[in-house]
């Protein structure tokens, strides 16, 4: 069910200049809209990576298609994408929500940990699982992460720790640029979809430490890719959907590879993984 856009918070970084919005669901949603810079493509790109993700349980922000209507646009003229010297405004309609991991006001969220937290993270494994899936989809930009310190147990009921134990959690973040983005293809190079601290794979031995979510992208069920497509909206697509079932069909095909694909990222200038050598 989509929610619906209740109050314009603030625009957020990043090339799609997505906007931090609260939604009629008492939520607040990272939007990215229809007419981002980046092309429509990636809202598509988006919704199939959280469903992807969903099934490898991997650690992500909840999605919601969030609508626009005419109202909440004429209410807030603050709305609206910076093309050159020209403001668009983001057309009513639905447009695809990330959800932010509490109240913006009361939850503090970073891109970046020193090493000394990043180490503590809880769930930090959720970085070498998400390669797995980086690899798979053809991940043109490099690994996005947000991390925020909240209960564990609300956030990854399967650490096992007290229900009130606090730490620091990761959330995988921005998969646009899966299918080289709106370029719908497969570039693979052995630098695409790292994260940028070593420290996060100082666990890698070998290819096993990728288990079991190579094991579940290697027998990924092609149902669930059925429930991805019936899930984007079609103004989403316009025209595109025999595009958008040749990428998926693709996708399937390159299940066997993603093992091999991580195996090159250490013949890349730098090996990413130091207790993994070449």
């Amino acid at each position: 069910m989509p929610v619906n856009a209740r109050r314009f918070v603030r625009k957020m970084r990043g090339g799609a200049q997505a906007h931090l919005i609260e939604a009629d669901d008492g939520h607040f949603y990272v939007v990215k809209f229809r007419n981002n810079p980046q092309h429509r493509r990636i809202l598509v790109n988006e919704l199939v990576a959280s469903v992807l993700l969903g099934y490898l349980r991997v650690s992500q922000p909840e999605n919601a298609v969030v609508r626009l209507d005419d109202e909440f646009l004429r209410r807030n003229p603050e709305v609206h994408i910076q093309l050159g010297n020209r403001r668009e405004q983001p057309p009513a309609g639905r447009h695809f929500g990330s959800r932010y991991p509490g109240h913006p006001e009361r939850t503090a969220v970073y891109d970046f940990l020193p090493d000394a937290l990043l180490a503590k993270v809880v769930n930090l494994a959720d970085l070498r699982a998400v390669l797995v899936f980086d690899k798979w989809t053809g991940n043109a930009d490099a690994r996005q992460a947000i991390f925020f310190r909240a209960r564990v147990r609300q956030w990854a009921p399967a650490s096992g720790l007290h229900h009130l134990q606090k730490g620091f959690l990761v959330q995988a973040v921005d998969h646009g640029y899966i299918f080289d983005g709106p370029n719908w293809d497969f570039a693979d190079s052995p630098l695409q979809g790292l994260y940028f601290r070593r420290l996060v794979y100082e666990q890698v031995r070998g290819i096993e430490d990728f288990e079991p979510w190579l094991s579940q992208v290697t027998h990924f069920p092609e149902e669930v890719l059925d429930e991805a497509f019936k899930r984007v909206p079609p103004e989403w697509l316009e025209g595109d959907e025999e595009a958008f079932e040749r990428l998926l069909e693709r996708l399937l095909a390159r299940r066997k590879r993603v093992a091999d694909l991580i195996g090159d990222c250490r013949r890349g200038r730098e090996n990413p993984f130091p207790n993994w050598p070449r």
